[in-house]
C-alpha cells in the first residue's frame, strides 16, 4: 500500500529526520533555480485558479482531471503526477472523506454537498511545484466550511514559523497548535516534503508536533508544506486501489498545499498569484 513513499513514512524517520543513518540534506536553490521555481509555482497557481472554478455538481472526477492535465500542457509544462510511481493521472482527486490521493473516475460525480480536495503539480524546465486546495461543491454544511478554512488557516499559521535560523519542525507545532484548538484530527501517516529538480526531496514535514527540532532553516530552501486536516480522529486506511487515503471514521478531509520559499525575511509563497 506504500505507493507514496516520500508521504507516507515511519514515524522514526518524521521525529529525527534522519534517512540511512544521516542527517537529511535539503537542497539550497540559486538564484537561477529560484527563478524556475517561482515560474513553476505560478503556472500551477493558474492551473489551481481555473480547476477551483470548474467544480460543480454534476461533474466527473476525471472530468477534472482531463481539464488540468489540459491546463498543464498548454502552459508548455508536464503534470509530475502522471505515471509518478505509477500513480495513474495527472489530479489527485479526493472527495469527502478522502483525504489524499483519489483516482479520478468518470462514475464518480459531485453532487451537492460534496467537499473535493484537488492535489497537482507540474515540471517547468526541470523544476517542480506541488500545491493542494480543498473546495465546496454547491452549498456545503457549515461544519465542511469550518473545516475548509481551519486547514487553509493552519497552513498560514505553520509558515510564520518558516524563518531562516528556525527550525523544521518549528512549522509542525506552529500547525500542530492552531489546529488542535478545534478538536480536529490531523493526519500523522503523511506528511510535506521538500521539492526542486524531484518532487518530493528531503525534508520531511509533519504537521503535528515533533519531539526534536528537525533541520535548521536557511535562505534558498524551497519546500511543499500540506496541513491535512480530518473533522474526526487523525487515524487513516490505505484503500484496496493501492492509492486512496481515506479517514479510518469516515469523517470529512480537507487538503491546504503550497511551495514555499525560505528567505531571509519573510517566506514566500511560490503557489499563489
Amino acid at each position: 500500500m506504500e505507493r507514496f513513499p516520500w508521504k507516507k513514512c515511519s514515524l522514526q524517520l518524521r521525529r529525527f529526520s534522519v534517512k540511512d543513518g544521516k542527517a537529511m540534506a535539503v537542497t539550497i536553490k540559486s538564484a537561477r533555480e529560484i527563478e524556475y521555481m517561482r515560474e513553476a509555482g505560478r503556472l500551477l497557481a493558474e492551473v489551481h485558479e481555473e480547476l477551483g472554478a470548474f467544480i460543480r455538481p454534476g461533474i466527473s472526477t476525471l472530468d477534472i482531471d482531463m481539464l488540468g492535465e489540459k491546463l498543464i500542457r498548454s502552459r508548455g509544462c508536464v503534470p509530475n503526477f502522471l505515471n509518478y510511481n505509477g500513480y495513474p493521472a495527472s489530479i489527485c482527486v479526493s472527495v469527502n472523506d478522502e483525504v489524499v490521493h483519489g483516482i479520478p473516475n468518470a462514475e464518480r460525480i459531485l453532487q451537492e454537498g460534496d467537499i473535493v480536495s484537488l492535489d497537482a503539480g507540474l515540471i517547468y524546465k526541470g523544476y517542480h511545484s506541488d500545491a493542494a486546495r480543498t473546495h465546496a461543491v454547491g452549498e456545503i454544511s457549515e461544519e465542511a466550511k469550518k473545516l475548509i478554512q481551519v486547514t487553509r488557516q493552519s497552513f498560514f499559521e505553520g509558515i510564520k514559523a518558516a524563518r531562516e535560523g528556525n527550525h523544521l519542525h518549528d512549522i509542525s507545532a506552529a500547525i500542530d497548535d492552531y489546529v488542535s484548538t478545534f478538536g480536529y484530527g490531523i493526519v500523522r501517516d503523511l506528511v510535506g516534503h521538500g521539492i526542486g529538480t524531484q518532487l518530493h526531496e528531503d525534508a520531511q514535514i509533519p504537521n503535528f508536533r515533533q519531539k526534536r527540532t528537525g533541520v535548521r532553516l536557511q535562505a534558498g530552501m524551497t519546500l511543499a508544506v500540506e496541513p491535512m486536516i480530518n473533522a474526526g480522529g487523525w487515524q487513516v486506511d490505505f484503500m484496496d486501489d493501492g492509492w486512496t487515503v481515506v479517514t479510518r471514521d469516515h469523517s470529512l478531509s480537507a487538503h491546504y498545499e503550497n511551495t514555499i520559499l525560505i528567505t531571509d525575511g519573510e517566506p514566500e509563497i511560490l503557489t499563489v498569484l
